[in-house]
């Protein structure tokens, strides 16, 4: 954002027009499009590769997580949304903060939501923050906290929280034909971020194995890793090794931002391994647009700088896949 513009904002009092704001309605009475029901709960479990028995049967529980989905409008489009959270989003607009990125959400989980009940919500504006600086661009944070009621009965809080900003201004492009940067140049791609927990999944990695857990009480893989299992509840494990062998189970093509390490467009898929469990990562060997649902994928070992390995898949077109450790580095 230009000097002018936050000589701007101080100028007219904007920030003290967005507080005014806070804690007025940004939606009310609002009622899901439909019932807690066993269909949404499955596709939900399918897509998430969450197989707990709570979530199927005569006495299932909705997943907590699916507190928000239980609320939303679908492709036509927000219902009961108050004109003064309009207002407030007009404002931000004509202050020339007129891209909207989502940042973070907070869940609170009250009671289960089981099939049959009728969901209504209210929503109110919690803060809207002082102009920050991000690499996005300049703008402000809104949070919204959502009451989500089953029959009445408060079953779960969601706050949601958005960034409203003025886009940075980019770098200039090379000229057409210029030459990249050698790679040694260039700027190194994000750490990934280690604990206790997942350690011994980057000690694999760096030893060019892709090691899954398993609970040594119920035998369940699992994957990413966590400190105990979703189906059982036992914290014991060890770990299998996987074959390598994969296919697309879902796929996006990234476009937008960019990030320095990065060329984009570029293929991040959600690949289902031979032992079942799903994994996110980058499908390499064909272009970006050539990647479908359901492609065959051979794990490898990519090293992008001196210290980092990840593992990608390369789609499996025709003939023999190259094994674990054998693409490009």
């Amino acid at each position: 954002m230009s000097g002018e513009a936050r000589a701007h904002d101080a100028r007219d009092g904007l920030y003290e027009r967005l507080r005014a704001y806070e804690g007025r309605p940004a939606a009310t009475a609002g009622r899901g499009r439909d019932p807690v029901n066993l269909p949404m709960i499955r596709h939900w479990c399918e897509a998430m590769g969450d197989a707990h028995p709570a979530y199927r049967g005569p006495d299932a529980v909705a997943p907590p997580t699916m507190l928000q989905a239980w609320t939303m409008g679908g492709l036509s489009g927000h219902e009961g949304r108050s004109e003064e959270y309009g207002e407030l989003l007009g404002l931000l607009d004509g202050a020339g903060y007129t891209s909207v990125v989502a940042t973070d959400c907070e869940q609170e989980y009250l009671r289960p939501l089981r099939p049959g009940d009728e969901i209504t919500f209210d929503a109110v504006v919690e803060s809207v923050s002082p102009r920050k600086t991000t690499k996005l661009g300049t703008g402000h944070f809104v949070t919204t906290r959502m009451d989500v009621r089953a029959g009445g009965e408060l079953a779960g809080t969601h706050r949601f929280r958005i960034l409203k900003y003025a886009p940075a201004a980019r770098p200039p492009r090379s000229p057409e034909g210029a030459e990249r940067p050698e790679r040694s140049e260039r700027p190194r791609r994000p750490r990934p971020v280690i604990n206790r927990d997942n350690a011994g999944f980057w000690e694999g990695v760096a030893a060019h194995r892709l090691l899954i857990q398993r609970c040594t009480a119920c035998g369940t893989l699992r994957f990413p890793w966590l400190p105990g299992c979703n189906d059982c509840g036992a914290g014991e494990w060890d770990t299998v090794e996987a074959g390598g062998e994969g296919t697309v189970h879902s796929y996006v093509v990234m476009h937008h931002p960019p990030f320095p390490a990065f060329d984009p467009p570029y293929a991040v898929g959600l690949i289902e391994l031979a032992e079942g469990v799903r994994m996110i990562s980058n499908v390499v060997g064909v272009p970006y647009d050539k990647v479908r649902i359901g492609m065959p994928v051979r794990l490898e070992f990519r090293r992008f700088d001196e210290e980092l390995v990840l593992p990608v898949f390369r789609a499996v077109e025709d003939g023999p896949a190259a094994g674990p450790g054998e693409g490009e580095r």
